[in-house]
């Protein structure tokens, strides 16, 4: 089919990263993707930065900026009707994003079936963290674009229970968790570059990927470097950027083992399974409550022996013992204990490592089979729809769709 893929996400980072994977799984099954968004086409380069709209935030009264969101959603839904006018697109996906129901628009105007992929509660998000000014217009807008669409995709079953209560029938929400690329779910990936480039061949290491932000809780796991409980050849390896790395590098300095803790900075997508497969033991430290984190599949997907959280959306994965050590988030020194554990007992890393990467490629926690997932629910809402596009198409020749590179 010729899917119509609209997102709202300018950034180079896991918002990124889950749609460059899910369209190029898309793609490999023989859709064609026509791409409405900011930004350049292609692939992007992975960066650390929170880009223009941050700063544009910070600069601006919190009800201006949320007014030009809202503003955005005109302009988004111009884009993706004429991208509809051009290519003549089967259905419809898009982004959840908030202020913007530009996608439930299109589809009232033009009958297309709509898939609604949803990665956080953004209003309840941001009435936490961002100072969300505009309430009312916010949960309109999120209940709106919620409700007007064919078919919902949160990323978990906790996600889900947020969708049903803004009132959305539940035969209309399927949780789809985020998954693997081919590269990670091959499990073919060697860590030995990594080891020996950053000086750790022979050590036991403790890995983290991603965004580092303080309430992550890094800081206890180089407090346990400093602990009588770890091996001697204990060493935590950072991947990725973050406001806490500072704070970060000043703890391991002041407790004497700052050689012993590596910041390697921001990875390409190419080069993170070979960072992966150079850890024994992989750190999910944080998890917010609804999330679907990317980096624990990757951790599965190679076979490593994972520490995390024991919450709910965590839980819909891992199990406690036989595929993971879950920590009580609660208590202060329960993630050091478990990491301890894991140095202290080779086998049990092994085993637990194994079982994990068995629960990924058991459930079929991959972008392929997220894929596939998509492709079945579109063609099940295109045949309740009937007709389809009802819009007669522009004068001239019609361009193109293609596969990834078509672009709106």
């Amino acid at each position: 089919m010729k899917i119509l893929y609209h997102h709202r996400t300018k950034a180079a980072d896991g918002q990124y990263v889950h749609i460059a994977e899910l369209t190029a799984a898309l793609a490999a099954l023989g859709h064609e993707l026509i791409m409405v968004g900011p930004g350049e086409a292609g692939p992007r380069r992975m960066d650390a930065g929170t880009g223009g709209s941050a700063s544009l935030r910070a600069r601006l009264p919190g009800w201006l900026y949320e007014l030009l969101e809202f503003g955005y959603a005109g302009i988004a839904f111009w884009r993706l009707w004429r991208a509809c006018r051009r290519h003549r697109p089967d259905a419809v996906y898009e982004r959840y994003n908030l202020f913007c129901p530009a996608g439930v628009w299109l589809k009232r105007l033009t009958g297309l079936p709509l898939a609604m992929e949803i990665n956080a509660p953004l209003r309840d998000e941001r009435s936490s963290h961002g100072g969300l000014r505009l309430k009312r217009l916010a949960r309109w807008t999120e209940e709106y674009a919620w409700r007007g669409a064919d078919v919902c995709l949160p990323v978990t079953d906790v996600l889900a229970a947020h969708v049903a209560a803004a009132g959305v029938p539940p035969v209309r929400i399927h949780t789809v968790p985020n998954g693997v690329s081919d590269a990670f779910a091959g499990g073919l990936a060697d860590g030995g570059e990594v080891r020996a480039r950053f000086g750790l061949t022979g050590k036991l290491v403790l890995g983290f990927t991603g965004f580092v932000r303080p309430w992550h809780g890094l800081d206890r796991a180089i407090r346990l470097l400093a602990d009588g409980r770890m091996p001697p050849n204990a060493h935590l390896l950072v991947v990725g950027d973050g406001p806490a790395l500072p704070d970060l590098r000043s703890l391991a300095a002041s407790l004497g083992v700052g050689e012993k803790v590596t910041f390697a900075g921001v990875a390409q997508r190419e080069e993170m399974p070979s960072f992966v497969a150079a850890f024994d033991i992989a750190l999910q430290p944080h998890a917010v409550t609804y999330a679907s984190p990317l980096k624990l599949f990757e951790y599965m997907a190679l076979g490593r022996a994972v520490v995390a959280p024991t919450q709910a959306n965590i839980e819909e994965v891992l199990t406690h013992g036989r595929d993971a050590l879950l920590f009580d988030p609660g208590d202060a020194d329960s993630f050091a204990a478990s990491i301890a554990r894991l140095a202290n007992d080779a086998a049990l890393r092994r085993r637990l490592g194994d079982a994990a990467r068995k629960t990924l490629l058991s459930r079929n926690l991959t972008w392929r089979h997220n894929a596939e997932r998509v492709s079945a629910l579109l063609a099940a809402a295109m045949a309740r729809h009937g007709a389809g596009f009802r819009a007669p198409p522009e004068p001239g020749p019609t361009q193109a769709g293609g596969a990834i590179p078509a672009r709106e």
